[in-house]
């Protein structure tokens, strides 16, 4: 088993607090992603899990074992770092087979162990080459055998795909997610892009300034965000945001007044709301319509508009200066500085209260 658990772990560099009290479960052969902003402390707190920085406070158990007192080398973990760290002056086979070497493990077992990790990873035809004959993603391949050949309970990675253009970056989001599915270990991945988080993971952590905002499945944190940090997060293009005023209305509905006089009548969900209460309506840009009022409208004057062939996104700016994108069919064609009417579906509206925190989330199930 290497079900990884921390409670309320912080850390602290003297006087500055990077992890404010993290708890997390993250099960047996699940592929965990750490997901938020630069600084928002999770490298810090990989680096914790694997043993490369202490805990300040808190408990931290892999397979059901506290690990305070155990050294990063006896943890059953391996961590593929950003930069591939490859020794040059050594082949393939010498980079990946490198600690085994030193650990002075059976020749036959050290072979045996190359070969499983270099036909999963496609690199049995270049094991010969030194890392100068190789591209980014295969560097990164070779990093990523040398931690398979380890036979680990638990896979860190960190950032492991920045460093790699866009074409690669796509390509090797793929051959983690089939690793993952063959090895069925446990992995912990730790990324600032949202789409590696979306794409790859079947729980995302998003974290803010030390501290957990979130945690779910990329679709419960897609369709239902806790706040307004992790709706705007999460999706991309991000979510858009605009002030409104909600007013309760008998049978549990919500009136919303939007910018430039319209109404859009809500559902509500429980939480109470005051008359008139200033509310900030949360709307994705691919659920706005484009020339069709739908449940509510909102106008603009659009600035730029990006034909991307698949699909085409506006952005415009309303009345009263807000911004918006919108994410339409690639077909869709308008000139920059033409008046715009926006069409806002009732059911992909997210409602939150001044402090940021959800009021209501929207349900296109509906």
């Amino acid at each position: 088993m290497a079900q990884v658990t921390l409670k309320n772990v912080t850390k602290s560099f003297g006087s500055v607090q990077i992890i404010k009290g993290v708890s997390l479960d993250i099960a047996d052969g699940e592929f965990c992603v750490f997901v938020g902003p630069s600084g928002c402390g999770k490298s810090t707190l990989l680096r914790m899990i694997a043993g490369l920085e202490e805990i300040t406070t808190g408990t931290l158990q892999i397979g059901g074992h506290e690990m305070a007192e155990v050294q990063s080398a006896d943890r059953g973990v391996a961590m593929v770092f950003q930069s591939y760290a490859l020794y040059p002056h050594m082949t393939v086979k010498e980079n990946i087979s490198f600690g085994m070497r030193m650990a002075k493990m059976p020749a036959d077992k050290i072979a045996a162990r190359v070969k499983v990790a270099t036909d999963m990873l496609q690199l049995d035809q270049l094991l010969d080459r030194k890392p100068s004959m190789l591209s980014g993603g295969q560097r990164q391949r070779v990093a990523i055998g040398r931690a398979i050949v380890r036979e680990p309970e638990v896979f860190l990675f960190d950032e492991p795909l920045s460093n790699l253009d866009a074409n690669l970056r796509v390509q090797m989001r793929i051959e983690i997610t089939k690793l993952h599915q063959d090895l069925k270990s446990t992995m912990i991945y730790v990324t600032h892009d949202q789409v590696e988080a979306m794409t790859m993971a079947d729980k995302i952590v998003v974290l803010h300034a030390g501290l957990v905002e979130q945690v779910g499945s990329p679709l419960e944190l897609y369709h239902r965000p806790n706040n307004m940090f992790v709706a705007g997060f999460i999706g991309s293009p991000k979510m858009n945001f605009v002030k409104a005023i909600a007013t309760p209305m008998k049978g549990g509905k919500i009136a919303l007044a939007l910018p430039g006089g319209t109404k859009i009548i809500l559902n509500d969900q429980g939480k109470k709301l005051s008359e008139g209460q200033a509310v900030t309506l949360g709307i994705r840009p691919e659920h706005i319509t484009i020339g069709q009022k739908n449940d509510g409208e909102l106008k603009g004057t659009l600035r730029i508009a990006e034909y991307l062939g698949s699909e085409t996104m506006f952005y415009a700016s309303l009345a009263d200066g807000t911004d918006l994108s919108v994410k339409a069919d690639g077909l869709t064609t308008a000139k920059s500085g033409a008046d715009i009417k926006f069409g806002v579906p009732a059911a992909a509206c997210h409602l939150f209260d001044s402090n940021g925190n959800t009021i209501l989330n929207g349900d296109l199930s509906k």
